[in-house]
């Protein structure tokens, strides 16, 4: 079977804030937002933002001593990559199947969009 992405929930959670972020985060920022869901310790955000950038995840920049981070890639190409992933080490019948059943769960405005705008 092909190879599952290795990011645990609070690092996911992490990820998805800095995607939606407009601009880098530090480490207090970003333990000030988790604080509004959870009661996460400075050190445990610090550990995770310290994490994701040795999985290359993130980008981290010294600004006035405090690191900023920012996502190294979108969170569709993190997707992508993620699914090809599973997806290589699969016998090719499973993988046909899989993508099938993956194609037949799209919405309408999906299926449109991925197809592009018509000719006609």
């Amino acid at each position: 079977m092909g190879r599952m992405p290795s990011r645990g929930e609070l690092e996911q959670r992490v990820m998805e804030l800095l995607w939606a972020s407009a601009s880098p985060k530090t480490v207090a920022e970003v333990h000030q937002m988790l604080s509004e869901e959870r009661e996460l310790a400075y050190t445990t955000v610090m550990t995770v933002l310290d994490r994701l950038a040795k999985k290359n995840l993130v980008k981290r920049e010294l600004v006035a001593r405090a690191w900023q981070y920012v996502p190294r890639h979108s969170q569709a190409e993190v997707v992508t990559r993620e699914m090809s992933m599973i997806l290589d080490g699969l016998a090719p019948e499973v993988r046909v199947e899989a993508l099938r059943r993956l194609s037949s769960r799209l919405q309408n405005e999906e299926r449109a969009a991925m197809c592009g705008p018509s000719d006609g």
